[in-house]
């Protein structure tokens, strides 16, 4: 190698190197004495600036502090607005609730529409001008002074509502209000008011403030089923929001912050005494005069009675939930926001209902303490015939058939004992009703005995509680209850129940929470022989000219065999014994082959029966919104009794269907005495425990409308008397009068004496 290199060349390389390291420190060593140098005269330059004594304390500590903070909160301002702003990641945002929606019931007649239109026929210069100034003087005197938030408002708001010791101001803006319409729920939390602060600024910058309030009066719920100031001058009024007068404009102002407390189709008195608020505000704010609002407080809106219209609005609500979520999956290219929407309600099923959780909590529901209901009827493909969502839709537009969480009780039992068929179990398999535990958890049955070896179809037919249980513990196996669990879950998925369904021992005698609507549609399992369906509302989706959009038995989601058929026609053959023999006897139906559940939850809270024939399955719960227990209802009482109202008129007109696992109904056992009227015998009245009988809605109404008629003969036969007593004739009668024979005639079917109903 040293002969490779000659001693030249290594002299040469030596020194190349010596002279790249001498180079290297001469560069350092002159960057580093160029950076010192400009570090002084920085230094020195600054020191221009510096101040001492009492101005640093006062100027320049006080500005580093909040040049500190606020780079700080403008990081924390932009972590609290990331979440706001990903509601706006749609570029189609501005029309996210722009549908326009008519309903349709299952025989194309209209029942109802839902959803606004963004490019309506009104534009912000034809609203009347007496709106415009309520509506501002009302909700957002500073509308078009601040920027989405107003702060001087807000603090006069806190201050207000700090000195009543409640509510009495909101301080949200217009621009909030609308973002909230657009973007938000209504739930009260802290994060919803953050982001709804950020929307808002957001669409200042969007939006000029004419179109933010043209969205606003376009958009805000306005109470029995309206939106925009427009549809509810019709709906209040029947007149077009042109045409409204102070009054009227000042009512309309007035339902932006209650639409539900103040509707005066609901409350009249609430809403005319809400609406002089709005009058005082007016003048407040300095829009009016006192005089110019005085004719307006003398002579007070009237609102066009709407007491007799029954419109299904827990039905089009879900509907139009329904439908939005439909729009979404359309191709984006598709544009069209107007539909016409057939549905799967059938209004005489639906009236059938209302009026069955009415007039039992109105006979009732004081005595067992239960103020709410709900109701799903359901056929066998999941489209919804009828939903009872409340006593009063009005009072409350919270669904507690599709939105409330309840614990089923013993209803849940069916999905159990399917899971122990699954897993080789038979209807007259034998298990113990004895004592079990699992943990420091023991379940007691109803009377708090035990009966010893009872089948599983004697099990379910009592409702005992110890068999799930045990049950459970059986189909765990080795790997123990919770495994056993596992399966009754996987079951119940199946079935099409998406609620949470947590592990927790007392799971198989229901106290995991459903909703009334799965359960029902859930239940369709068993008729459908094994198959599962989507509960679902919407039969066929038209365009406003009447093309074909879409269609639930062409394009919807199709049935799935979730067990096999034998096992289901094991269950009903079990469950057909509940209604025959067991907790369920009130829900039985002549001639029409029945099978079902009741549920009872700790302290009667929930009670529930959920059934189904060979045409319908129908849930129905009763309770209390605020959990409170009722007074020892079951699920065989008011539950089982409404469900056997609702279903003899779904049957109506309808071929009753056989029923796998129990074939066709048998005729009820007649009682006593019309057997006794057969055999030729004097028919004595039986008197049967359970509810008496009840005067129906239309006798009601049949009864005043003959008061009426009375009090209205009495006056045409007092003017119609002749002055001389001697020539008077013969006196009239009243019932000659009340009743003349059109009327009598048009009357003579439908006034009927209500029968005595069985238990």
């Amino acid at each position: 190698m040293r002969q490779i290199i000659p001693d030249d060349w290594k002299k040469r390389i030596n020194n190349f190197r010596l002279d790249l390291d001498a180079r290297f420190d001469s560069a350092l060593f002159s960057s580093l004495r160029g950076t010192r140098e400009l570090y002084e005269r920085y230094s020195a330059f600054m020191d221009r600036f510096y101040v001492g004594g009492w101005k640093r304390w006062v100027f320049v500590e006080p500005l580093s502090e909040a040049a500190t903070i606020g780079l700080g909160g403008l990081v924390l301002m932009l972590a609290l607005a990331i979440p706001a702003f990903r509601e706006t990641a749609d570029e189609d945002w501005l029309k996210k609730s722009d549908l326009a929606v008519t309903f349709l019931d299952r025989y194309g007649n209209p029942i109802g529409s839902r959803g606004i239109k963004h490019n309506d026929s009104i534009p912000l210069e034809d609203f009347p001008d007496n709106l415009i100034k309520a509506t501002l003087a009302t909700e957002d005197r500073r509308f078009y002074d601040h920027f989405g938030i107003d702060f001087p408002g807000l603090a006069r708001a806190l201050v207000t509502n700090a000195q009543a010791g409640g509510v009495r101001q909101g301080g949200s803006s217009i621009s909030q209000q609308l973002a909230k319409n657009l973007f938000l729920s209504n739930e009260r939390t802290i994060e919803r008011k953050v982001n709804e602060a950020f929307l808002a600024i957001w669409l200042e910058t969007r939006l000029t403030k004419n179109e933010i309030l043209k969205l606003y009066l376009d958009r805000a719920y306005m109470g029995g089923g309206t939106f925009g100031v427009d549809g509810a001058a019709h709906f209040y009024f029947n007149k077009s929001v042109r045409d409204i007068n102070l009054s009227e404009a000042a009512m309309l102002a007035g339902l932006f912050k209650a639409p539900t407390k103040f509707a005066p189709h609901i409350n009249l008195p609430a809403a005319r005494a809400r609406a002089n608020v709005v009058l005082d505000n007016l003048v407040d704010a300095g829009f009016m005069t006192e005089g110019q609002v005085f004719g307006a407080r003398r002579n007070p809106a009237f609102a066009v009675d709407r007491r007799d219209e029954s419109s299904p609005n827990y039905f089009l609500d879900y509907a139009f939930d329904e439908m939005r979520k439909l729009v979404d999956t359309f191709p984006k290219s598709y544009t069209e926001r107007v539909f016409v929407v057939r549905t799967s309600i059938d209004m005489t099923v639906q009236h059938a209902a209302d009026e069955a959780i009415e007039n039992q909590l109105r006979q009732f529901g004081r005595d067992y303490h239960a103020t709410q209901a709900a109701t799903v009827v359901s056929d066998l493909d999941g489209g919804i015939r009828a939903m009872v969502g409340g006593r009063d839709y009005g009072a409350s537009q919270f669904n507690r058939a599709t939105d409330a969480y309840r614990q089923p009780g013993s209803s849940f039992k069916p999905y159990v004992y399917t899971t122990a068929l699954l897993n080789g179990f038979k209807p007259t398999s034998i298990v113990v009703d004895g004592p079990v535990c699992i943990g420091n958890w023991c379940p007691q049955n109803y009377g708090h005995s035990y009966s010893g070896s009872v089948t599983l179809t004697q099990a379910i037919t009592r409702s005992i509680n110890v068999v799930p249980v045990k049950l459970s513990i059986a189909l765990g196996g080795k790997d123990g209850p919770k495994a056993g669990r596992a399966k009754i879950v996987d079951v119940a998925r199946r079935f099409g129940l998406k609620a949470p369904l947590p592990d927790t021992p007392s799971m198989p005698i229901g106290s995991d929470e459903v909703t009334v609507l799965e359960h029902a549609v859930a239940y369709a399992t068993f008729p459908n022989k094994g198959k599962a369906v989507t509960p679902h509302s919407v039969l066929e989706v038209r365009t406003g000219a009447g093309d074909l959009v879409w269609r639930w038995d062409r394009d919807g989601p199709k049935p799935k065999q979730a067990i096999p058929a034998s096992v289901a026609a094991d269950m009903a053959g079990m469950m057909s014994h509940v209604v025959s023999e067991g907790t369920a006897r009130r829900a039985a139906l002549d001639g029409i082959p029945t099978a079902g559940k009741t549920g009872t939850t700790n302290a009667y809270r929930d009670a529930w029966f959920v059934g189904y024939t060979g045409n319908f399955t129908c849930a129905v719960w009763y309770g209390n919104d605020d959990y409170s227990p009722t007074n020892r209802m079951t699920g065989g009482s008011l539950p089982a009794q409404t469900w056997h109202d609702i279903m003899l008129a779904a049957h109506q007109g309808v071929e009753v269907k056989e029923l796998p696992g129990v074939g066709m109904g048998e005729k009820l056992p007649q009682p006593p005495s019309a057997a006794m009227a057969q055999a030729g015998q004097p028919k004595t009245l039986e008197i049967k425990p359970g509810p008496p009988p009840i005067l129906t809605r239309r006798g009601a109404e049949v009864l005043v409308q003959v008061e009426k008629m009375l009090d209205d003969a009495a006056r045409v036969a007092e003017k119609a008397a002749p002055a001389d007593p001697k020539k008077a004739g013969k006196p009239v009668s009243s019932s000659a009068l009340a009743f003349p024979e059109n009327y009598a005639t048009a009357t003579a079917d439908s006034v009927t004496t209500p029968a005595l109903r069985k238990n």
